[in-house]
């Protein structure tokens, strides 16, 4: 452990953060509390490992409802492994950044087939892993194996930028920050501390108006001593968005079906299903006219949607066509009843589009 005294208690900052964390823990359905833990219950290493892949970019709010559908239908890691790729795209969508999905289908199958559906236990044998990185190695040998990990996320910047007065803008500053967190991790409780950063960051030194008063670091903050905490963490310029242009064909037969298919296995929204669609991605603009419509019809227009991802702003123009498709039309993909909709692997930018068109296609959309 740490053994440095803080210079207003005579204790470290580490037996500071994890008493308060003791008394302030949030209560959240993958986690082990300490009072959990004095009982002798363990972290289970299948659930640790599968609410920080869904974490990554996500909310603890829209992560809840995800994980519980997860581990309810798929209860251990070989049940992950076993199930259809499609499944598993399906029952993630909405959550976004779908490359996770992929990777955590994939990380499965070698937990399943490689370890024998035990978890490496160690970060080097973690990040061996399809899918996971410094991050989630770190976070589940910390969390689920009780390993004196360095866990590093946004939260846990945030906090370490400001207790430190780190001046050096992200992510260049990144490094030095990691070096922090490890001088900081205790021994005896590491997972604890890793939690505990981020239920700091997460409730009190928060981006805006943090509860200063309140944190157990108040003593110790060189930001907060400075009186600007909110300068903290220091971020290079933002570049702007390039924005880009496509189109989305929703097409409508006599029975009501909507004619879907599903993306390439590789690279954005890889294997997730879609409505036929013009071939834009981050660094190219697709076609926005009918002329590149899956068949000739009287195509409708019927607006536009936008959707943001990480790294593009992408405006789809949307039109609709209802009526029997044309005798010999190759239209590459099936034709799937709007009221199964919700239930396909539909990612939020095709629900956009598609309720652009169809407006009751999603009464209660989880997007």
């Amino acid at each position: 452990m740490n053994t440095s005294p803080t210079p207003t208690t005579g204790r470290t900052l580490a037996e500071e953060l994890l008493d308060w964390y003791d008394r302030h823990h949030r209560d959240l359905p993958w986690r082990i509390s300490p009072s959990m833990a004095a009982r002798g219950i363990r972290p289970e290493p299948y659930h640790i490992w599968l609410s920080e892949v869904m974490l990554q970019q996500t909310t603890v709010q829209a992560v809840k409802a995800y994980f519980a559908k997860f581990v309810a239908r798929w209860p251990t890691i070989d049940a992950l492994a076993a199930a259809p790729s499609e499944d598993v795209m399906a029952a993630w969508a909405g959550l976004g950044y779908y490359a996770r999905a992929r990777n955590l289908k994939k990380c499965a199958e070698a937990v399943a087939s490689l370890h024998g559906g035990r978890f490496p236990d160690t970060e080097d044998g973690l990040r061996s892993l399809p899918g996971i990185g410094d991050y989630t190695s770190a976070a589940v040998a910390a969390i689920a194996f009780n390993r004196p990990a360095a866990v590093m996320d946004g939260n846990v910047e945030r906090v370490i930028s400001r207790l430190f007065a780190i001046d050096a803008p992200l992510p260049g500053s990144k490094p030095a920050m990691k070096t922090r967190v490890a001088e900081l991790t205790p021994i005896d409780r590491p997972g604890d501390f890793a939690q505990a950063m981020m239920d700091l960051g997460a409730t009190i030194c928060t981006p805006k108006r943090p509860a200063c008063a309140l944190c157990p670091f108040r003593g110790d903050c060189r930001a907060l001593d400075g009186h600007d905490p909110e300068r903290f963490p220091v971020k290079a310029a933002k570049k702007d968005k390039p924005i880009r242009q496509g189109a989305a064909f929703i097409a409508i037969d006599m029975e009501g079906k909507v004619l879907l298919r599903r993306r390439v296995e590789t690279g954005l929204l890889g294997g997730m299903t879609e409505v036929p669609t013009t071939a834009w991605n981050s660094r190219k603009d697709g076609e926005t006219g009918t002329s590149a419509a899956p068949f000739s019809a009287e195509w409708q227009a019927c607006g536009t949607v936008t959707h943001v991802f990480t790294h593009f702003e992408l405006r789809l123009s949307i039109y609709r066509f209802h009526g029997p498709a044309p005798e010999g039309a190759d239209v590459h993909g099936w034709w799937e009843d709007v009221a199964n909709l919700d239930a396909q692997a539909l990612p939020t930018v095709m629900k956009k589009a598609i309720s652009q068109a169809i407006p009751e296609a999603f009464p209660v959309s989880r997007g």
